[in-house]
């Protein structure tokens, strides 16, 4: 028990002095300016001499709580600060609810704390100890020497909790309840509900100065429950902000006094008590200057609280990182580490039944992490969800495989904030739709330290990948787009060994360029036609080209198949291009703008399917030919390949090249009769090459990187490399 007894009940007081008292303690505004203005270190050395904490430790919360409930109930004005709407105010009388069971168990420790600081406050005010503020704070911090600082400010603010408690029933009761109503009579209260106009600005200046003292005492408290794991109390910035601290329980304890002093002042006022302008101004004083107070622990707390992240968020990214280092009988903790971990949501959406689901839905199968930010085109959407929907039909039996699509907010951008802002999100939610496959249910469950791995480790850099993970969560491909694209779902399950075996299988041939996903030239193949791929979108040289090529085939009485294959990222071009090309009869060509993107996509993938594997233009044929097929499309005007049916040997040019070959055919017609028309021409192409050319390579820039060495097509010699910026595709 505490050896100090409570002081002796303050003496009655007439009107006519507690009115003096009141005008005593304006006079304390002299003391609020001093000690604003003074050195901060002289009060620290005072404040310190009284802090003598012997360790012991006690759960404030279910206090705080009940303190809360009594001045919610006690005065709405400070409810509807403190709690905003109603869900807040709801959630906030459960809380208090649960205190009342929680605090029994300590009331026998700090009741009779809580009684003495009560007495203490009551005998002060009301015996005309207001005007010494300071003393009265001082010997409060006297009373809960032993305690720490964050237990001294609850506990000066649950006992003035009592009084102000105390004084509001019997002023709110004294017209409906008997009991109520004697009291007040005697304490001579009824005068503050007269005089309750005339008195609005001082309580409207003790409730901002309540909440000031709560929002500081709050602050303190988390302070308090910061994890040390993550933060050391003597290091920055934590040991910043606690140097602090006591000055900010200082200035708590004292504007309790204050408001204390307030609520005495009001006890036994007379019809005569005219309210002193003065008295609002000392709390609205204190209110101002312990708001101060709390924005400025505020701005502490939050760097410590960055402090923290920054902790947590390099842990839990080298635990990530050592996740995928370690061997797993299944996929789930993986998925979990890099999608969701709690257990509190189901994470994934599945939008093809419109329904959430949990990550055991992805359990042992193969998963493909869709990663793209909102930019994510329509075509890689549409030719990935036909591969999708056939692996899950007859064509695909045996197959099993999952997509997540996971979005990436804009490089830089906190994913849980600014780079998901309303618009964005409705942009998510749009694409999540279209897609066929599971999603994360929304952007923010994905962990930042998550999407710094996506970027830095697996190179992420706002292109669309396909990372692939195995049924154990082993990453087997960092993009399987590249297979899916070349092969489909042929390539399941999308490892670099299944990669390197489909690569053995083949070799440079229409085929390979086409795949099956024409059945018009797939139908010349077979049929053992001639068969000529163009492209560009230069019309007067398509016209030129389409009437030598048929010419050519007239003359050597042949049946030749033209078919257009557009220009590389230019769909629109390409589009009006092959709408003219058909108007005019000129040849064959796709009505789908998504078959031109998938051409070109098509042998992009093959060129970095191929860097992937180490190879070169000069040690691996097929990837010499994409990069000059490549390299023909960036010219000004067309290029042409010429094939017959699945026969090895094409014969290809740029635009000019290939023209002036095919106008000059007598030149070469008998070597045609001889050895073939696609042989001839090949030889007639080389013979007559130009030493001057200029041949351009335009490749997008992708994790996989870009070859260091490419060898020109036409000359064979190293070409030059440029960094080129494009801010559109047409």
């Amino acid at each position: 028990m505490e050896s100090l007894a409570p002081p002796p009940p303050p003496p009655p007081q007439p009107a006519a002095a507690r009115q003096k008292m009141g005008q005593q303690r304006s006079g304390d505004r002299s003391t609020v300016r001093t000690f604003s203005a003074s050195d901060d270190s002289t009060m620290m050395k005072q404040i310190q001499a009284t802090h003598a904490p012997d360790g012991r430790t006690v759960d404030v919360d279910p206090i705080l709580s009940i303190i809360e409930g009594i001045f919610r109930h006690a005065a709405p004005s400070i409810d509807n600060v403190l709690n905003g709407k109603q869900e807040h105010a709801d959630h906030a009388l459960m809380e208090e609810k649960a205190a009342h069971a929680a605090y029994d168990g300590i009331l026998e420790h700090l009741a009779f704390t809580i009684y003495r600081i009560s007495c203490e406050l009551s005998y002060k005010c009301a015996s005309g100890g207001g005007g010494d503020a300071h003393g009265t704070t001082m010997g409060i911090f006297n009373l809960l020497s032993a305690y720490s600082w964050d237990v001294k400010v609850v506990l000066g603010l649950a006992a003035f909790a009592v009084n102000y408690g105390e004084f509001s029933l019997i002023a709110n009761l004294y017209t409906t309840n008997m009991l109520a109503k004697s009291v007040s009579i005697l304490k001579q209260l009824p005068g503050i509900m007269e005089n309750s106009t005339s008195l609005k600005p001082q309580f409207d200046a003790l409730h901002n100065l309540i909440v000031a003292v709560l929002n500081v005492t709050k602050c303190i408290l988390q302070f308090r429950d910061l994890p040390p794991q993550y933060i050391a109390a003597d290091e920055p910035p934590l040991s910043t902000a606690i140097t602090h601290i006591p000055i900010a329980a200082y200035w708590t304890i004292r504007s309790i006094v204050a408001c204390s002093c307030q609520i005495a002042s009001l006890i036994g006022l007379g019809h005569e008590y005219m309210p002193s302008a003065n008295e609002a101004w000392e709390l609205s004083s204190l209110a101002y200057k312990v708001s101060n107070i709390y924005d400025h622990l505020k701005n502490q707390l939050g760097h410590c609280k960055r402090h923290i992240d920054d902790k947590m968020y390099a842990e839990a990214y080298h635990n990530l990182l050592r996740l995928f280092d370690t061997y797993h009988v299944d996929n789930m903790k993986i998925l979990k580490a890099l999608i969701y971990a709690k257990e509190d949501i189901l994470p994934l959406y599945n939008s093809s039944t419109k329904t959430r689901v949990g990550l055991d839905a992805l359990r042992k199968k193969t998963v493909l992490l869709l990663i793209s930010d909102l930019e994510i085109t329509q075509e890689d959407i549409v030719v990935l969800a036909g591969m999708y929907a056939d692996s899950r039909g007859k064509k695909g039996e045996g197959i099993q495989y999952e997509i997540v699509w996971l979005p990436m907010a804009a490089e830089g951008a906190d994913p849980r904030s600014e780079g998901w802002n309303q618009g964005n999100v409705e942009r998510f939610m749009q694409l999540r739709e279209i897609m066929p496959w599971h999603s994360v249910h929304h952007p923010s469950v994905m962990e930042p330290y998550v999407v710094k791995f996506i970027r830095e480790v697996w190179h992420f850099t706002n292109r669309t990948v396909l990372v692939a993970l195995d049924p154990q969560g082993k990453v087997v491909s960092l993009n399987a787009m590249y297979m899916m694209w070349i092969w489909g779902n042929s390539a399941f399950p999308f490892t670099k060994e299944r990669e390197e075996d489909l690569w053995k299988r083949e070799a440079w041939r229409l085929e390979l360029i086409i795949d099956g996903f024409d059945p018009k030239i797939v139908e010349w193949i077979t049929g053992k036609k001639y068969i000529c791929l163009y492209g560009g979108d230069d019309i007067e040289w398509i016209r030129s080209f389409t009437a030598a090529a048929k010419n050519v085939a007239k003359e050597a009485g042949i049946t030749l198949e033209l078919a257009y294959v557009g220009k590389n990222n230019a769909k629109e071009r390409a589009r009006r291009t092959a709408q003219a090309i058909v108007a005019e009869k000129l040849s064959y060509s796709w009505d789908n703008p998504n078959i031109f993107w998938y051409f070109w996509t098509r042998l992009e993938s093959m060129l970095y399917s191929k860097l992937q594997h180490g190879k070169s233009t000069e040690n691996d044929q097929i990837m010499q030919e994409v990069l000059t097929i490549l390299s023909y499309d960036g010219s000004d005007k067309g290029w042409a390949i010429f094939c017959l049916g699945m026969a090895p040997g094409m014969a290809r040019a740029k635009g000019d090249a290939i023209l002036e070959s095919l106008r000059r055919y007598p030149e070469w017609r008998e070597e045609a009769g001889r050895n073939g028309i696609v042989p001839a021409l090949k030889d007639h192409l080389e013979k007559n090459h130009s030493p001057h050319h200029c041949s351009r390579l335009i490749l997008p820039g992708l994790a996989a990187g870009v070859p260091e060495r490419v060898i020109c097509a036409e000359c064979a010699r190293p070409m030059e490399r440029f960094i080129m910026y494009r801010c559109c595709l047409e």
